[in-house]
């Protein structure tokens, strides 16, 4: 007869090899999981495509203007985030004039009113494309704080700054005018002038106003305010008139307010002012190279904050809202960049 207390041992070592399995089968579903959350992480980040090398020409606007601070700011970022790649500066009238400049391929890169890209009709129109929503620019009437000029109608027969032909500012400015009322040739005195020429001509006395189309706030109207005595005409009134005007980027154009902050030295003062406002875009064309494309576009995104303790319009770029460019489709490597980051 078998002695019975050897009987426990096979029940003993069974027990001790289940828990073994067990301990091994937690342990690989462990690893298993981890392995899982490491392959969906590494496929959801963003993959960053090669990218050519070199000078890029990038178009900016005319001196002392927002566009041409944002492009020095990014240019020195670029130098950072894109190793080997430098952008080239190039001076404009403004948004007519860039998209002319991309359309063309004499600049990879722009930026422009979303009123002129919709207006654009030149040569290499259908191959212009989106990179993202920047800012908004702000219609600005300066004039000097003792003007008789206090809506838009009140500039007939005066001098009046009215942009660069190729600027956004003066494809904004004529429509203005009409909404008005007045002929922006036959009813005013037009000066063809940038924004700086502008300042030191309104300073001067050698015109009685001028208009500009930018950013919030745009450094040569803060400086001539500290200059001279200015104040902001509103405009907010004309808002429905362009719309009813319409014509192509006529739907551009919105109802805003400048915040009463915009210009601490101007009239009226602590009073926020009525005007009218239209989305920028950063434009390229659609042979730009794929990963140069989706390495500027997550340059334009990740150095909000850096330019934007600088040129304060900056700040307002939002992934959330870069990717609504109409009247533009977004460029493959752009579109590429935002799917990576998609939340």
């Amino acid at each position: 007869m078998a002695d019975s207390s050897a009987r426990p041992l096979p029940r003993l070592a069974a027990a001790v090899r289940a828990r073994a399995s067990s301990r091994l089968w937690r342990a690989g579903t462990a690893l298993v999981l981890v392995a899982a959350m490491l392959l969906g992480w590494w496929l959801s980040a963003p993959v960053a495509m090669p990218y050519p090398k070199g000078r890029v020409g990038f178009a900016t606007g005319v001196p002392r203007g927002v566009y041409e601070r944002y492009g020095q700011m990014l240019q020195a970022y670029v130098r950072t985030a894109m190793p080997g790649v430098e952008l080239r500066l190039d001076p404009s009238e403004g948004s007519p004039d860039n998209l002319q400049r991309v359309a063309s391929g004499r600049d990879s890169f722009a930026i422009a009113t979303a009123d002129a890209v919709a207006t654009y009709s030149g040569p290499g129109k259908e191959r212009l494309r989106a990179i993202g929503r920047l800012y908004d620019d702000y219609m600005q009437l300066v004039v000097p704080a003792d003007s008789r000029v206090h809506q838009v109608k009140d500039l007939k027969g005066l001098r009046v700054s009215v942009g660069q032909p190729l600027s956004g500012v003066n494809l904004v400015t004529r429509r203005l005018l009409a909404a008005a009322g007045l002929d922006p040739v036959q009813d005013i005195d037009p000066a063809p002038l940038g924004i700086g020429e502008a300042v030191d001509a309104l300073r001067d006395g050698r015109i009685d106003a001028l208009f500009w189309s930018g950013g919030l706030p745009t450094a040569a109207v803060d400086e001539l305010s500290r200059e001279l005595r200015i104040r902001l005409v509103p405009l907010g009134q004309l808002a429905e008139s362009l719309h009813r005007g319409g014509g192509d980027g006529a739907d551009a154009y919105r109802a805003a307010v400048m915040p009463a902050d915009s210009y601490p030295e101007a009239l009226p003062e602590d009073t926020p002012v009525a005007t009218v406002a239209v989305a920028n875009l950063m434009v390229t064309r659609d042979d730009t190279d794929t990963g140069l494309v989706q390495g500027m576009t997550r340059a334009v995104i990740d150095s909000r904050d850096a330019i934007g303790a600088q040129v304060h319009a900056a700040q307002l770029v939002d992934l959330r809202t870069a990717i609504y460019t109409d009247p533009l489709p977004l460029h493959e490597g752009a579109r590429r960049y935002y799917a990576s980051v998609k939340p």
